[in-house]
């Protein structure tokens, strides 16, 4: 098939790649005879410090040794810049320095001290145990809360901000003046992120100029803090993205090793690499989650929602990290009151520094966490109110002939239909089938539950993306400003160009992740991928079209349409495929015509939205509990491939499984991490994961032309509720009143058995 068409399901043209091992990423393409990086980390959580590096500056094979006090002597400011916030009084949140090598302090296990370029890297290692460091051990924090032994100066309470948003006093009054008032704690435990491939990077110099490269999810943000902290200038630096394996949030911003490895080429003036390891990805990569958060909602006589507030403390690790403010305040914010129809909202988020690796952005960090709020204080309150949680949500859902709509967190929702939705989920689920599936397992011992997660999130990260294409040798070359970590782009990009143009998708080629070639870009995160590059790409197509059809126009003498993927001479035969005309401009010495290029900017935000349910068994003289049924229903406006779509609700909801059956990081009271191999940490599994009913409801998005909302982080958004409501409604009839993530054996054991 050359062309297709709108939502029609493709496979993607990636895995053969993939499948044959013939990808090429950042490790498999490091320039021949580069020098290997090793990292020096923090072997404990909380310490003055002093380094001596002569004896390893002396090993065998040993090219640089790098310190905080090297990079001083080089000019280079020791600051991870970080995004920080407004507090609720208008000060800004604190913003301590978080240094590329630690110089007098070490504040989490596995903090970079130096870094070592060897020959090899058994040499780099070598060499890395012969630095000494002396440890002064200082008081460790590692609980989640304001106080205790200060980590900075900037904050003596640890506070890293105190954000607020809404009118506490009408919230207030609302809440006295409810009939019914509920109140609940919910933890959301902390998890890391383990991509398939750990972070890495290499750089060299090329005529002059430093070639960094790098498997993260864009190149801008890394030109530009790169070049910044080196001094140098942006054109005198390229980034480049070879294939990434996973992202999730977590390779979006810049960690230490980036800018050592660019600086460290640029000093020996020859290639380096370093690649991390899985323990020390665990160690050192920003992680997410870790909240608590105490809820409290009112209800008229009706079970109307008539006022909330949530308050939160959310763990920042030992530094701000680059989003880690914005999304535990704003993004939290964007969609914390979800589809509910309530007008009185109120929230807080205090940021606590701890003794453990920072918090950062993680499968849609922000969302997961705020719905997973709302929707198990939704279902706390159907029980606690004696009303089927089904039935609660219908009562509040925003209607459909209410939208536009704009929540009481600002937000302006552009359309939805949430109670078509949720009937179309509760079908497909056989919630009326529930009752009996119960009693069979009830019959063999187990605890059955049923949960229903309804979320929404809002999505887009940068608003901005541009398109281009090239006319090349009978293809079409398109340069897009976002980067693939194995969501399909490739695959995608083509088939929407292809049904937009009538190019054959053999005929395409997608270039993406070279700051040299494509000079600006927002990268990937947010779900913002397809939604904003196509957009762009869909302007970009329209402007080929005009340029086209006024050459043809000028050239034969005659009006000129494009339909039917061809350009049509009205008064002749002359019906001209895209490539043919860009075929004779070359010829005619056109080449203005063989390049086209537009960029766009979004106003607004889309919100996908969407209902999981999931069930579960229990067996209570183990423990283990099985994830039996999984049902999802969402809204995503127009669909592109339903095919990836569905692929992306799958890995979604595995990663959102894995949080809430097994993953958990945990540290011990010296800030030690437990949890630092898959021996200790539960990452999810096939047999974790039951086949997933999946299904579509879509009310087109107005935000965009195409009427798109984004996909990349629902099924996260939607399983980690499910389940856990699931759990939570398996065990009300043994009268546990809480549950919390994640939901081991033991800890389920230890639940039943109490």
């Amino acid at each position: 098939m050359e062309k297709f068409g709108k939502a029609q399901p493709v496979a993607r043209v990636e895995d053969v790649k993939f499948l044959t091992g013939a990808g090429r990423y950042v490790e498999d393409i490091a320039p021949q005879g580069a020098l290997h990086g090793f990292v020096l980390r923090s072997a404990v959580a909380h310490a003055r410090i002093a380094v001596d590096v002569a004896e390893a500056r002396r090993a065998d094979g040993v090219a640089l040794v790098l310190t905080a006090q090297d990079l001083a002597d080089a000019g280079i400011v020791n600051d991870i810049p970080a995004s920080i916030v407004r507090n609720a009084d208008g000060s800004k949140g604190a913003a301590p320095a978080r240094p590329i090598l630690a110089q007098t302090h070490v504040r989490f296990v596995g903090e970079p001290i130096a870094m070592i370029f060897a020959h090899t890297l058994d040499q780099a290692r070598d060499a890395a145990e012969l630095i000494e460091v002396d440890y002064d051990e200082l008081p460790v924090k590692v609980d989640v809360a304001v106080g205790g032994p200060a980590i900075h100066e900037e904050a003596p309470d640890n506070l890293a901000f105190d954000y607020a948003k809404g009118d506490r006093a009408r919230v207030e009054a609302a809440l006295d003046g409810a009939a019914h008032t509920v109140e609940v704690v919910v933890e959301d435990n902390r998890i890391i992120c383990n991509s398939m491939e750990p972070r890495g990077c290499w750089a060299q110099m090329e005529a002059g100029r430093l070639h960094f490269s790098v498997n993260g999810q864009g190149v801008w943000g890394f030109k530009a803090r790169i070049s910044k902290a080196l001094g140098m200038e942006a054109d005198d630096v390229r980034v480049t993205n070879p294939d990434v394996g996973g992202g999730f949030g977590m390779k979006a911003m810049t960690y230490p090793e980036n800018y050592l490895v660019a600086h460290a080429a640029r000093v020996l003036n020859r290639p380096v690499r370093w690649m991390s390891e899985r323990t020390e990805a665990m160690l050192s990569d920003n992680a997410g989650r870790d909240l608590v958060s105490t809820v409290r909602m009112g209800f008229d006589a009706g079970h109307k929602l008539v006022a909330y507030d949530v308050q939160t403390v959310a763990n920042m690790g030992a530094y701000n990290s680059q989003f880690a403010q914005n999304i535990q305040t704003e993004l939290f914010s964007k969609v914390l009151m979800g589809v509910y129809d309530c007008q009185d909202a109120f929230m807080g988020v205090k940021g606590v520094f701890t003794n453990t690796t920072q918090v950062d952005a993680y499968r849609g960090a922000g969302r997961p966490e705020a719905i997973y709020v709302l929707e198990r204080a939704m279902d706390y309150a159907a029980r606690d109110l004696g009303v089927d949680p089904w039935e609660l949500r219908r009562r509040n859902f925003i209607r459909a002939d209410q939208f536009p709509y704009v929540s009481a967190t600002e937000q302006p929702y552009d359309v939805g239909d949430f109670h078509a939705v949720l009937a179309k989920v509760e079908a497909a689920c056989d919630k009326a089938g529930f009752e009996a599936r119960r009693a069979t397992s009830a019959r063999a011992g187990r605890l059955r539950g049923m949960g229903l997660c309804y979320y929404i999130e809002s999505i887009l990260g940068d608003p901005s993306e541009t398109t281009r294409v090239d006319f090349v040798d009978g293809r079409a070359v398109m340069y897009v400003g976002t980067q693939s970590n194995g969501q399909g782009h490739e695959s995608v990009y083509r088939q929407f160009l292809s049904d937009q143009t009538g190019i054959p998708v053999s005929a395409i080629e997608i270039v993406q992740g070279d700051s040299d070639l494509i000079p600006v870009g927002g990268g990937t995160g947010g779900s913002r991928s397809v939604t904003v590059q196509n957009t762009a790409t869909l302007a970009t197509v329209e402007q080929i079209i005009t340029d086209f059809s006024a050459y043809l126009r000028d050239k034969e003498g005659a009006q000129v349409r494009f339909e039917d993927d061809r350009f049509r001479v009205e008064g002749s035969n002359m019906a001209l495929t895209m490539l043919e005309v860009a075929d004779a401009a070359r010829a005619d010495g056109r080449e203005d015509l063989l390049s086209h290029a537009q960029t766009i900017t979004l106003d607004q935000r889309s919100f996908p939205n969407g209902a999981h349910v999931a069930e579960v068994e229990i067996d209570p003289d183990t423990g283990v509990l099985e994830v039996v049924r999984y049902t999802v229903t969402d809204d995503f406006g127009n669909l592109i491939n339903p095919m990836l779509v569905e692929g992306q609700i799958h890995g979604g909801v595995a990663q959102g499984i894995g949080q809430a059956v097994s993953e958990r990081v945990v540290y011990d009271e010296d800030g030690q991490l437990l949890t630092a191999t898959f021996m200790d940490y539960g990452m999810p599994r096939a047999d974790d994961v039951p086949f997933m009913a999946f299904s579509t409801h879509c009310t087109p998005s107005k935000y965009n032309p195409m009427g798109m909302k984004g996909c990349g982080e629902a099924g996260t958004v939607g399983a980690l509720a499910a389940v856990a409501n699931a759990v939570q409604d398996a065990v009300a009839a043994r009268g546990i009143q809480r549950v919390d993530m994640p939901f081991t054996p033991e800890r389920m054991w230890r639940m039943l058995g109490a």
